[in-house]
């Protein structure tokens, strides 16, 4: 375990996806092809949850071929920024799988969001001052520099029970076959790594970051914490979860228990329709078709339930 990273990350490099998604953006020039010598990072720092935001300075060495992560292993290993003399705290992130399976590295690279392991230095713009600039997510709360607190999407996915129960672990035997047609809906679906892109780029999906009042228990401030997570916005990536599992021939059997909950509070009603979420999708997953699915369903499941009171 790195002492830079989360506490499940590791310090193992892996292949580096490349595709639409390296893409630097409109007006990306300075730095595309170019070599340079010395890459400098410029990188928001934050010493604890709801502490003052700072930014510091790091030089890298160029190396051809790397990536953000590959930089920040560097500073870890070299926490002295540009300017000082002495070495700082190393820059807290957070990986795993190093090729964009896992979702943990989001952060936001020259403000635009995406994976830290598939953004390659050499394809990445810099600002007017030859920088390239790491942030936080700002829709989730930061532990520590870019590492932040994701728990409310995995929240999200206890809400609308995105999983297939099972009543025991024997040898079911086969499950029900799928169609050619099915698999084509699904497989997109299933590649989600519930990063938090999608919900980054939402306008509708808020920050719930709470502070404990004063004389608050720690069950109070749990109870008051949960209540928030569970009345937010889900968010794009947990709404195409349900509908991945109400597709499959097994997870249809508690498709009103997920629909029930898309429309409660914080659910489907809440999306706004931006379709920011499809444009920053590191793996191009078709998020409008699920917002769109959920839609219908959860309208088609609202008059069923009506006419059987």
């Amino acid at each position: 375990m790195a002492a830079h990273a989360s506490h499940d990350s590791h310090a193992s490099h892996g292949s580096h996806s490349t595709g639409a998604h390296d893409y630097a953006g409109p007006g990306a020039s300075h730095g595309h092809g170019e070599h340079h010598e010395n890459v400098i990072f410029r990188i928001a720092r934050q010493d604890h949850p709801g502490g003052e935001r700072y930014y510091q300075s790091f030089s890298v060495p160029h190396v051809p071929g790397m990536n953000v992560i590959s930089a920040l292993q560097y500073i870890a290993g070299h926490p002295t920024p540009i300017g000082e003399t002495d070495s700082v705290t190393p820059v807290a992130w957070d990986c795993n799988c190093l090729e964009e399976v896992c979702g943990a590295c989001t952060m936001v690279i020259n403000g635009r969001v995406r994976q830290a392991c598939s953004a390659l230095v050499d394809q990445l713009d810099r600002n007017d001052a030859g920088e390239i600039e790491l942030e936080p997510m700002s829709k989730y709360p930061v532990v520590r520099d870019l590492f932040v607190d994701r728990r409310r999407i995995f929240e999200g996915l206890k809400r609308v029970r995105a999983w297939i129960p099972v009543d025991g672990y024997y040898d079911a035997g086969p499950g029900p076959t799928q169609g050619p047609g099915e698999q084509e809906i699904n497989y997109p679906l299933s590649q989600c790594m519930s990063c938090g892109c999608c919900m980054e780029a939402c306008p509708q999906y808020t920050k719930v970051e709470l502070s404990r009042a004063s004389g608050e228990s720690d069950a109070e401030f749990a109870r008051r914490e949960t209540h928030e997570l569970q009345n937010g916005f889900l968010g794009a990536a947990v709404i195409s979860q349900a509908v991945l599992f109400n597709n499959h021939p097994t997870g249809r059997m508690n498709k009103a228990e997920r629909l029930e909950a898309l429309m409660g509070p914080g659910g489907i009603t809440d999306c706004g329709n931006a379709q920011n979420c499809v444009k920053v999708c590191p793996k191009l997953i078709p998020l409008t078709y699920s917002i769109a699915k959920a839609g219908r369903d959860t309208s088609i499941h609202a008059i069923k339930r009506w006419f059987m009171k």
